[in-house]
């Protein structure tokens, strides 16, 4: 019995594995194993409406066996440890997995360009896990700024930095808008709206780069209306316990930094023989295989096609990456020409908050209100399942009518602000609020 192994059920890879079950049904001696650390897809798109309680966590992941219905693929919760490319074997914690072809698709990771501190003193945010954490740092955050009595310490505590003006780092801000601003300072009495501040830096000169030109000047317009802080070409050069420092030596003190600069390919991807390109990815033919080893796949972003090496690393191109990785798979088995993979953007769509949003696609070119209805039709047409469409529905819905959920969900670990009312030390409440790491 022929064996493929896919490793990772994002986008990429739970769309190889339901392809490539399809098309091999008729290959009862072919078994389809899919490993992954989570039991779960996760629709990354709607991750920032986690942080601003506007939908439930749990409403934007679908277990994968629940996807698996009646296919035949198997699927193994695990972690990789290694990958033996000349001997074919994928070592996991629980023990080695053989395979006849492999489809990598393990995602990516934060890239923080060797900055110091940036790793250490700043919020991850890619991760279902980083979303909640996000969440409840910013509850937390709020709860302590309300009896603040400096109001020095309550504006640096409400200052909330996001390094990064990409899709993530955007939709990101405005979705914190919206929840600092609708439902924060109408509830927590002592946090005055003129102490929020909402920072986006970035390195270059404009943000939502490779976005469409003629929309973008609407997304500026509405950010800086909506009291975003914009700071373009202002490479961060330094992160501290509490700030930032910027090109140039501007310090930014901020109770809140958020990573959304960019990202690199996994670190297992960087162990694949073959060249690799500046940000880890492994370097793969037309075909999505990597050099001298026809029998991997490499997919997402962790792959770099020579096709298509500047596609942008977005759902839609893994999508297709993992379509043409399974189809091929299929036409070596049968003996038929492989299928070269070509990136065809899909268009473009990025939420500015409630009400808004910017859309490029098929030509077509809208922004404001009727934007936004799209851009939610699109993302609810997208999720997994009938069930999930329907939670995060009523979710969008509720939270047009009632108030949002602002019940932190877990006690921040080492929390300073909580010293004290847990029966700890007597000590007042520290100045500066626990670095990232501390409140995961």
């Amino acid at each position: 019995m022929k064996r493929t192994v896919i490793l990772g059920a994002g986008f990429g890879g739970l769309q190889a594995t339901v392809d490539l079950d399809h098309l091999l049904k008729s290959h009862p001696d072919h078994e389809i194993v899919l490993v992954s650390d989570q039991n779960y897809f996760m629709f990354t798109p709607l991750l920032p409406q986690i942080v601003s309680s506007y939908i439930d966590p749990r409403h934007i992941v679908q277990p994968v066996r629940d996807i698996r219905g009646h296919r035949n693929y198997r699927f193994q919760r695990d972690t990789v440890v290694s990958i033996d490319v000349p001997r074919r074997q994928v070592h996991a914690t629980s023990g080695p997995i053989p395979y006849d072809y492999l489809i990598f698709a393990l995602g990516s990771q934060s890239e923080y360009f060797r900055i110091p501190g940036a790793k250490e003193n700043s919020f991850d945010f890619k991760s279902l896990e980083d979303g909640v954490v996000l969440r409840d740092r910013v509850l937390d955050i709020c709860e302590h700024a309300d009896h603040t009595s400096d109001p020095a310490e309550r504006k640096r505590l409400l200052t909330f930095a996001i390094v990064g003006g990409g899709y993530t780092g955007v939709e990101l801000i405005t979705e914190m808008r919206d929840f600092l601003f609708r439902y924060v300072v109408g509830r927590y009495r002592g946090i005055p709206r003129e102490e929020i501040r909402l920072v986006l830096v970035e390195a270059t000169p404009n943000i939502l780069g490779g976005f469409d030109p003629m929309l973008r000047p609407h997304a500026l317009k509405r950010l800086n209306a909506e009291g975003v802080e914009l700071r373009t070409s202002s490479p961060v050069t330094r992160v501290f316990d509490g700030a930032l420092e910027l090109k140039g030596g501007e310090i930014i003190e901020a109770g809140t930094i958020i990573w959304a600069a960019g990202v690199r390919a996994h670190p297992l991807a960087e162990t694949l023989p073959g060249p690799h390109d500046r940000i880890g990815r492994a370097k793969v033919n037309e075909y999505l295989q990597l050099e001298n080893h026809p029998e991997v796949f490499v997919i997402g972003d962790s792959s770099s096609p020579a096709s298509a090496p500047d596609a942008p690393r977005v759902a839609p191109a893994a999508i297709g990456e993992g379509k043409v990785a399974a189809s091929n798979i299929a036409h070596i088995e049968r003996n038929q020409p492989l299928e070269s993979y070509k990136y065809v953007s899909q268009g473009m769509l990025v939420s500015l908050g409630m009400n808004d949003a910017v859309v490029s696609i098929l030509g077509l070119r809208i922004h404001g209100f009727f934007a936004w209805l799209f851009w939610n039709a699109v993302h609810l047409y997208k999720l997994v399942g009938f069930k999930k469409q329907i939670q995060v529905a009523l979710d969008w819905s509720l939270g047009n009518i009632f108030p949002r959920d602002a019940a932190i969900i877990r006690q921040p670990k080492n929390c300073k602000f909580c010293e004290t009312s847990r029966g700890g030390s007597s000590d007042p409440p520290a100045v500066r609020p626990p670095r990232a790491s501390a409140a995961v």
